[in-house]
């Protein structure tokens, strides 16, 4: 039997690839957002200022606080980075999300598994890099899209045991064999991925293992149950790899973003520690909208683990505010040894 060795989870947003001064930039992004996504409702900018007025988020936004949290997500990320770079494993699989980056409204599966012989994250051209900095996300480049296109291997017979795994335990699940392509032109390796690669594993060309799931997008988004469960699956098929193998499982992304929601990141980060999954799987499906569903991934992840002796350890719970109306992203950032 292989064995799950390591695990850990970190948030992705934008801010931490944004220096402190420039947050506004995002403000000013959610200014222009009509539909704001905040527990049970949506509102505007303006309504959602108003609601939350009591909050006092204007003591949040001052350049001070704003570097205090920026050092802190960067001293855990730089941890992260050492602890995984520490692990002597033979496989990363990485639980991560797809915003329109390989699939689109054309076919959105709700769980896809990619088992081809290698993965690109393809550096950006000259047309996508003006496009970011359009979009105010120009040190996102830094983090997420190498200078030089990058080949990480595959471990192809796990990939396609994960994937015969979950089929027979009811998950139906799309299986990518080669990268989406666009005139013959791979499609960039989604956020999630390249995140972890860049910032965590210093491009360290680690075995890996892209699970994509469906967070954003209606009608097909899987419930926090369903991905526990789906995890759960993925863990047994981990464990009937090859004997000797060590396999690493990284969730990427969540948890609430675009608008910070601090007794929901609580609730859920509070729930893994003592491995109450039962409390992760009650939560509403409503709570997990906007960036705020990438904490699926994570759940998706404590299923793969839950089967193991691991213990979580919380390095930082780091709440990002970019404005009065209490938007931007909670960062959270945990190892399971």
């Amino acid at each position: 039997m292989a064995d799950i060795v390591y695990a850990f989870g970190a948030s992705h947003g934008p801010l931490l690839s944004t220096p402190p001064h420039e947050w506004d930039l995002r403000a000013n992004v959610d200014r222009k957002n009509p539909e704001l996504a905040y527990r049970d409702g949506t509102y505007t900018f303006a309504e959602l200022a108003a609601l939350r007025k009591a909050d006092g988020f204007e003591k949040q936004n001052t350049l001070e606080v704003k570097t205090e949290r920026w050092n802190r997500c960067q001293a855990q990320l730089d941890e992260l980075s050492r602890r995984t770079l520490a692990q002597d494993i033979d496989a990363l699989v990485i639980v991560g999300d797809d915003q329109h980056e390989w699939f689109f409204p054309d076919t959105q599966p709700t769980f896809a598994i990619y088992h081809g012989k290698e993965v690109y994250n393809r550096a950006l051209s000259e047309k996508e890099k003006e496009e970011i900095i359009g979009r105010g996300g120009a040190y996102s480049m830094k983090v997420y899209f190498p200078p030089q296109d990058e080949v990480y291997p595959t471990p192809v017979n796990l990939c396609e045991a994960m994937i015969a795994r979950a089929m027979d335990e009811g998950f139906d699940v799309t299986a990518c064999a080669t990268q989406p392509q666009d005139g013959g032109v791979p499609r960039k390796l989604g956020h999630a991925y390249g995140f972890i690669y860049r910032r965590i594993l210093n491009s360290k060309p680690i075995p890996l293992v892209p699970i994509l799931i469906n967070t954003f997008f209606p009608p097909n988004q899987p419930t926090p149950k369903r991905c526990f469960e789906f995890g759960r699956s993925l863990g047994r098929a981990i464990a009937a790899w090859e004997p000797g193998k060590r396999v690493a499982v990284a969730a990427s992304g969540g948890v609430s973003h675009f608008v910070v929601d601090e007794d929901f990141d609580h609730r859920i980060l509070n729930a893994m520690l003592k491995n109450d999954w039962a409390t992760i799987c009650r939560e509403p499906q409503i709570m997990f909208r906007s960036g705020t569903s990438e904490t699926k991934n994570w759940i998706v992840m404590a299923g793969i683990i839950a089967e193991t002796k691991l213990k979580m350890e919380l390095l930082d719970y780091v709440p990002c505010y970019r404005s009065e109306a209490g938007t931007g992203s909670g960062m959270a950032f945990a190892t399971w040894q």
